[in-house]
């Protein structure tokens, strides 16, 4: 097959799938969270890890405003989860009590986990720094929650037990497991619950 070439980076969605996360924020009295695709662990020693985020989210507001945030890794189960909360805006709405999102207490910082995550970080901002249309947004991970019986003894997911939400575009979700692909539709699951 013949590839086709493009100027630029064409629809910029040639790197898809991508692990889809749950990244969630507390300050100035609120909570939030946010479906975040453009993630990835910077460093070991120390554990670094980076989201992208625009400037304009409410999101960042929070993060800038306290100095953490968490990253929480779900299972495809809940991929709608996912799909509401990444279709909604959290300066509108609550998204925890609309989506009925069950929390779980942090240890070292004050950002709610999500109780349904497989695994999560608990994360310090480290750094910031804006990328063209973006905010690379950098946390030192100072605690990790993790399901035991979700990894194997040597620590890897466990793809048995667990399907982790990858993102296609288009509102497309995959998993690891066959035939899953499933369209959730933000303008639909963004508004879910609303009156």
């Amino acid at each position: 097959m013949a590839k086709v070439e493009t100027e630029g980076a064409g629809k910029y969605s040639y790197h898809y799938p991508r692990l889809t996360v749950v990244v969630t924020s507390r300050g100035k009295g609120r909570d939030d969270a946010m479906t975040v695709g453009w993630h990835s662990p910077i460093s070991v020693k120390p554990p670094l890890y980076g989201i992208a985020i625009t400037s304009g989210r409410f999101t960042y507001e929070l993060i800038m405003d306290s100095g953490e945030f968490a990253i929480n890794f779900v299972d495809y189960t809940l991929a709608e989860l996912l799909a509401s909360v990444g279709g909604s805006k959290g300066k509108e709405i609550d998204k925890f009590e609309r989506f009925k999102i069950a929390r779980e207490e942090p240890s070292k910082i004050s950002v709610p986990l999500l109780k349904d995550a497989y695994a999560s970080y608990e994360c310090k901002l480290s750094d910031h720094k804006s990328y063209g249309d973006h905010v690379w947004v950098v946390g030192e991970v100072i605690a990790t929650h993790f399901l035991r019986e979700a990894f194997t003894e040597s620590e890897i997911l466990d793809t048995s037990l667990i399907n982790p939400v990858l993102y296609l575009g288009k509102d497309l979700y995959v998993t690891t497991a066959k035939d899953t692909p499933k369209h959730l539709d933000r303008q639909i699951y963004g508004r879910s619950g609303s009156d």
